[in-house]
């Protein structure tokens, strides 16, 4: 049986498994271990920090006090002169200089060079993890990673940087962190050029392009494309969530989302763009900024070649083309192609209007709602008309305006083939055909067909008559109302001359 492999004790040593826990106990510090392999790597740090000198008497005592004499490495490889104890290993060996794989998994097809390296491999698929930890109880699929954890107890952190002085737990991760400070990044993506420090990090890169994802949930068969997440999808399953924000008490599945979300708290932004300065929470919200100066979009659609900067982007032009509208209003079962736009309709219901401007007090159910109004105030019109030189707030409308010189009408009502030069006058006009009134009154009911005739309807039971005639400053409550009044001042104008 190997140290740390799971096995069911004597019933008569139960009790003593119980009553001593950790029996080894460091002579230097006083703190105790399960095994006697992790005491010994535990003494390291008080002996010089990972040398062995001066522990080698303690290792070797006991009833096994003779040396083994050095081993022989008989057999030599022809290709590169290593030398092995066996030949067995030899020809393991000799597979890595002929590309020889003979050993595939039944369940996703990969190939491997031993055996050994076949059944660790098959673990991932069967969720088995025959290591355990006697410390805290994790366990492992292999047995090497069950003796790298056991440094963590220990507190070994035997490799050390000399740029920085940082300290790791395997020679592997200092040899990765090195390549950080020679900004050395060898493993390349032949399908984009991206570059990577490690091999590991390429392979899982690539499964981006090929949209492999061997590792699936036993729970709900989602499937991810690295061990890592889906181990932290399957804490969401249990309703773990270990790490507490202390100061709202908030909890996160990773100790990295607590890091992210104390960020909010202290406000820190450690990433910034270079170009503008502006200043990010997270590594990748900075990246998919800097597009925005680069111009790149990664993602293109395959129905009409538009091409976008995040994928997510793409995902919801990609309803425009299928015609997949999957949010749906639980009041009355209209859909949606996004849940912003979802969420924004269900304010309709609601009449919750939570973004107030500044300058007069009146609320609008979005920020961008509120942000387009702002701009009465300050009277700002970026957008210029090349036709007539009339000039505009918004794009949107500058485009709207366009259509008036052009004469293009591009939208078209399905029922009666009326064609219309704005999306939102035809969605106003097929609610003739549907008989849709989507906007409720709160004070008595009333349904309308849309929010401004909502709006109007209102001001009878607030009373309110904002809009007043210059000539004899009589109140109306619409503007449509005040012009035709402003008729009458215009006609007595006409019979004075």
């Amino acid at each position: 049986m190997e140290p740390g492999k799971l096995f069911d004790p004597p019933s008569d040593t139960i009790s003593t498994l119980e009553n001593h826990k950790n029996p080894h106990e460091c002579s230097e510090c006083g703190k105790s271990f399960a095994r006697r392999s992790v005491l010994f790597t535990h003494k390291k740090i008080h002996v010089g920090g990972g040398s062995s000198q001066g522990l080698e008497g303690e290792k070797s005592s006991g009833t096994d006090t003779k040396r083994n004499p050095p081993r022989l490495k008989p057999y030599r490889c022809i290709k590169c002169d290593l030398c092995f104890g066996q030949k067995s290993t030899l020809l393991t060996h000799q597979k890595t200089h002929t590309g020889e794989k003979p050993y595939q998994c039944l369940e996703c097809g990969k190939y491997f060079s031993q055996k050994a390296t076949l059944r660790n491999h098959e673990r991932i698929h069967t969720g088995e993890k025959p290591y355990k930890c006697w410390e805290c109880g994790k366990s492992f699929s292999q047995n090497s990673g069950l003796w790298l954890h056991e440094k963590v107890h220990a507190g070994i952190k035997s490799y050390k940087c000399f740029e920085c002085g940082k300290c790791f737990t395997q020679s592997s991760g200092l040899r990765t962190h090195e390549k950080m400070h020679r900004e050395e990044k060898n493993e390349k993506c032949l399908e984009c050029g991206k570059c990577f420090y490690q091999k590991s990090h390429l392979m899982r890169h690539q499964r981006r392009h090929t949209g492999e994802r061997p590792y699936e949930c036993p729970e709900c068969e989602k499937r991810f494309m690295c061990s890592s997440a889906l181990q932290r999808h399957q804490k969401r399953h249990k309703g773990e969530k270990p790490y507490q924000c202390g100061e709202c008490g908030k909890g996160f599945v990773t100790q990295r989302e607590l890091q992210l979300h104390e960020r909010i708290h202290t406000g820190e932004k450690p990433y910034k763009c270079g170009e503008c300065g502006k200043g990010f929470v997270t590594q990748r919200e900075l990246q998919l900024h800097e597009r925005i100066h680069t111009g790149e979009k990664p993602y293109k659609c395959g129905e009409c070649g538009k091409c976008f900067s995040l994928k997510q982007n793409l995902g919801r032009h990609d309803r425009l083309h299928t015609g997949e509208k999957p949010y749906r209003c639980l009041e009355c079962g209209k859909c949606f192609g996004r849940k912003g736009t979802l969420l924004t309709h269900h304010k309709t219901h609601t009449g919750e209007k939570s973004h107030q401007c500044k300058e007069c007090g009146r609320f609008y159910r979005t920020s961008s709602a509120l942000k387009s109004h702002v701009k009465i105030h300050t009277g700002e019109k970026n957008y210029k008309c090349l036709e007539c030189g009339r000039t505009f707030a918004h794009a949107s409308s500058l485009r709207s305006h366009s259509r008036i010189h052009t004469g293009e009408k591009p939208h078209k009502c399905s029922e009666c083939n009326k064609c219309f030069s704005r999306k939102d006058t035809l969605v106003i006009h097929q609610r003739i055909h549907t008989g849709e009134k989507p906007y409720k009154c709160l004070e008595c009911g009333k349904y309308f067909a849309h929010p401004s005739t909502l709006h109007m309807h209102t001001r009878n039971h607030t009373g309110e008559w904002p809009y007043k005639c210059a000539e004899c400053e009589k109140t109306f409550h619409s503007k449509s109302h005040l012009k035709r009044h402003q008729k009458v001042h215009s006609r007595e104008k006409a019979l004075q001359l």
